[in-house]
């Protein structure tokens, strides 16, 4: 078609066989838009296309895609509020007319989608490297590797105890995001050798990081997670990076906080000694 409909937050260009959103930059744009930028979304990623009444006085055209075309909604798993959907876009209500016209004209190209989810993702994962700061670490994804360095002011006893993580693309089987926005949010890797004995609460598992006010923002969070779920599904063998020397005023500081959890009780003489020379080695 290669018409241009302008919405509040997005702009789509109809192309014969996608539909490509540019997310607008500002201060009363979804943050979740404004990191995504720009998506071009094939139409054999879409189901459906639906046009409904919205809030005062605006109309909302939307585009359903299929199960398993995008790592972003599936990631979200229908976790995402109204207003941060991405394929949502909501006009003045005297637009309907225009708007129904290209939801007219996109209905019969859906017909070759198929109901069977598709054998790769449709629509492109946010790139690495991503990454982002939880309430109790840093995560980090370069592509092949998701790292969590544990944060002293937040992280359980039982990460710090585990220590950093770092795990290969190859070494996983899932992603599990729950929305900061709800009660504990988190995100959390599913380990290809089932993980059954894995603590069940997230902030005592060292394969998971816990979201807070202000940690772990969906803007942040879930394109981090797609990136990985993406990555997951197209997996083969990756190389492994050699890991970077670390700060010595960091190692001093994760040695001081050892030291302190050592004092409460936390941590036991041999823990405390074989935990302070790991860290000493990484100098």
């Amino acid at each position: 078609m290669g018409d241009v409909l302008a919405g509040f937050h997005a702009v789509w260009e109809f192309e014969s066989d996608s539909v490509l959103i540019r997310y607008e930059r500002g201060i009363r744009t979804p943050k979740l838009f404004q990191a995504l930028g720009e998506r071009r979304i094939p139409l054999a990623a879409v189901e459906e296309v639906t046009l409904t009444p919205g809030k005062r006085g605006s109309v909302a055209l939307r585009l359903r895609p299929r199960p398993g075309a995008d790592p972003l909604m599936d990631a979200a798993a229908g976790q995402l509020r109204e207003g941060s959907d991405p394929y949502r876009l909501v006009l003045p209500a005297e637009r309907a007319t225009l708007a129904e016209y290209y939801a007219d004209e996109l209905r019969p190209l859906l017909t070759g989608s198929g109901p069977e989810p598709p054998e790769r993702y449709l629509v492109a994962a946010p790139e690495a490297p991503l990454q982002f700061k939880a309430y109790d670490a840093k995560a980090v994804f370069d592509g092949t590797r998701v790292h969590f360095r544990w944060s002293w002011t937040g992280a359980s006893s039982a990460k710090w105890k585990a220590g950093d993580q770092s795990w290969a693309v190859t070494e996983l089987s899932a992603v599990e995001w729950r929305s900061p926005e709800a009660f504990e949010g988190h995100l959390r890797l599913v380990p290809r050798d089932g993980g059954s004995t894995r603590p069940a609460q997230p902030d005592q598992d060292p394969a998971a990081v816990v979201f807070g006010l202000g940690y772990g923002p969906v803007h942040e969070s879930l394109p981090f997670a797609a990136a990985v779920l993406a990555a997951l599904r197209s997996r083969g063998p990756v190389p492994v990076p050699v890991p970077a020397r670390r700060d010595p005023a960091d190692i001093a500081e994760r040695i001081r906080h050892l030291g302190e959890l050592h004092q409460a009780g936390l941590v036991t003489d041999e823990e405390f000694s074989s935990k302070k020379a790991e860290l000493l080695a990484e100098l």
